[in-house]
């Protein structure tokens, strides 16, 4: 299968079930709410190690936000049902409400199973750094704070989604497969419910399942690291293939997810001096959702 000359392999990416928040934050401006995005998502790459896999979802403009001012909708992944409330609470606390002006909004649009939302206490337990001077407004606590108000909803949703989703874009050389790959992430930051984790939505350090060495569950993916092409018996690069990135995405639904893969991986066989595309998976047995990148595109 090609795509704009560019061979499609015949194969799937592997993706597993997950717990997400998404969440608004607006501040006095889009820059501000951008710091604060950057830095809530932030050590936000891999649940491997990370308690989260976060990122700024999509920027919202004024005239769509509860306090018409300019935001970020955020979106934090976490394997762990019970922890979800505190990795996103902790986050917002630390990052959010320091943050100059910022208020923060649940932004839940959609859910992998709509009828296993569920709420989690957020302004409910941030109000208590108010000191007994906070105010609830509606479901809005009002926390006093050194430049005002930090506004934040008391309760905010948790919903089921999808982890892992990827395509790996394999090229000739380092400088036209990353331009690939940052061509990818282009086509996909306006895309509403789909993030990608990794340091600018990139992953130069694609994981496989176990490692020689005991304490370690994951480890450098050697069939797709080219200086391991002649020394490992696993490799599935061929001649010229000397540089590979992953895109690694995280979706609120099914549909965000393909159509996040979808646009990257059209953006990336765009680029000049892309050898093909493949995707990740463990044989199908480990992840629950498996997406055919032929399907994905409609090849």
């Amino acid at each position: 299968m090609e795509l704009n000359g560019v061979e499609i392999e015949d194969t799937y990416c592997e993706a597993f079930g997950g717990f997400f928040a998404r969440v608004l934050v607006t501040a006095i401006n889009e820059n501000w709410a951008k710091i604060a995005g950057l830095i809530a998502t932030g050590y936000g790459t891999s649940t491997i190690h990370c308690d989260a896999e976060a990122a700024i979802d999509v920027m919202v403009p004024a005239n769509q936000t509860p306090d018409n001012r300019p935001g970020a909708a955020l979106m934090f992944f976490i394997s762990d049902k019970k922890k979800v409330g505190n990795v996103v609470m902790n986050r917002l606390g630390q990052c959010v409400l320091t943050c100059p002006t910022t208020a923060c909004f649940d932004a839940m649009k959609g859910s992998l199973d709509p009828e296993k939302i569920f709420d989690i206490k957020i302004g409910e337990n941030l109000r208590y750094f108010g000191d007994g001077f906070e105010e609830k407004d509606g479901n809005i606590w009002n926390i006093p704070v050194m430049d005002g108000i930090f506004k934040c909803q008391d309760m905010m949703k948790v919903g089921k989604g999808i982890a892992g989703g990827n395509f790996l874009i394999i090229g000739k050389d380092q400088a036209s497969t990353l331009k690939a790959a940052e061509a990818s992430i282009d086509a996909i930051k306006d895309l509403e419910d789909a993030i990608a984790a990794f340091p600018g939505g990139i992953a130069r350090s694609g994981s496989k399942v176990g490692s020689k060495y005991s304490f370690l569950g994951a480890s450098t993916n050697d069939a797709y690291c080219p200086a391991l092409r002649e020394k490992s018996e696993n490799t599935a690069l061929k001649e010229g293939d000397n540089c590979v990135y992953e895109v690694i995405l995280d979706g609120a639904t099914e549909d965000a997810l393909k159509m996040a893969m979808k646009l990257g991986v059209e953006a990336a066989v765009k680029v000049s001096g892309v050898n093909r595309i493949s995707a990740g998976n463990y044989g199908g047995k480990l992840g629950k959702f498996q997406y055919h990148l032929k399907d994905v595109l409609g090849l």
